[in-house]
């Protein structure tokens, strides 16, 4: 449920949302780590989140995840927060979210095999 004060930036209608475009916003591993963060932090920004790109670079990662509809931002003074939107996702395609953040990465299998 969305604060009515807040003004947030544009995403789509989930209803409108291909899933090829949730899974190639979803394919990146930059994305992915973000969106991981997210689910566990419930909010972030391109200065809260700790992944190894220069803040310019998550800013776009954020972009591309809005637009595709896999989070939702808000503006808060200076500071743009993303949030998953989690919610409207499991609606619109049922299973996926969770599915994506509970897989392991190939170093986690590497790391259980070895």
């Amino acid at each position: 449920m969305r604060d009515t004060k807040d003004t947030w930036l544009p995403e789509p209608d989930l209803d409108e949302v291909d899933i090829g475009t949730v899974l190639q916003a979803l394919a990146d591993p930059v994305r992915l780590q973000i969106v991981r963060l997210l689910d566990s932090a419930g909010e972030g920004s391109c200065t809260t989140l700790d992944v190894p790109v220069k803040r310019s670079t998550v800013s776009h990662h954020l972009r591309t995840l809005r637009e595709s509809g896999v989070v939702a931002t808000r503006l808060v003074g200076n500071s743009r927060l993303s949030k998953l939107r989690r919610d409207e996702l499991e609606h619109r395609f049922p299973g996926l979210l969770t599915s994506i953040l509970t897989a392991s990465t190939p170093q986690e299998r590497r790391q259980h095999a070895g």
